[in-house]
């Protein structure tokens, strides 16, 4: 009785990547509205046309004076202006973010960004920044739940 061989592959083929990441139980955060991911060193916060156009919406104002007021473009790109004193998000006041139900994407998935769940130590950094993460009140986050955001 003679066997078949082993059927090969073809070296395109997709494979699945079965290895989980560090964080695979899960982690700790929750946010205190410290303001403190708005603030600091300087920093981008990306927008589109969409978020443009539900911000603009969103404080009464055409989507072109959204962007002449509240952007800046860097490389082809718009990001929203800064204090340029403090480095502040235009829309932080008192430690709140005035447009926090229409927030731009990229404020809606922080702290689950690639460069913060890379490894132990990138997050240990973000929880010295960021008194939500790893808080004695937090919830454990599931690793679908951190996925679905850092996608």
């Amino acid at each position: 009785m003679g066997r078949d061989p082993p059927r090969q592959l073809p070296l395109d083929y997709p494979m699945k990547d079965t290895t989980l990441p560090w964080y695979k139980d899960g982690l700790r955060f929750k946010c205190t509205g410290c303001g403190k991911c708005c603030t600091g060193s300087p920093g981008y916060v990306w927008i589109n046309e969409s978020e443009i156009k539900a911000l603009s919406e969103y404080l009464n104002i055409a989507p072109e004076e959204f962007v002449r007021r509240y952007t800046h473009k860097l490389g082809g790109r718009l990001s929203l202006k800064e204090d340029p004193n403090n480095f502040d998000c235009v829309f932080l006041k008192s430690n709140c973010c005035t447009v926090y139900d229409n927030r731009p994407q990229q404020c809606r998935t922080f702290p689950w960004w690639n460069e913060n769940l890379k490894s132990r130590q990138a997050w240990a950094e973000t929880a010295a920044r960021c008194e939500g993460v790893d808080h004695p009140d937090s919830t454990l986050i599931s690793l679908g739940e951190i996925e679905k955001h850092s996608k």
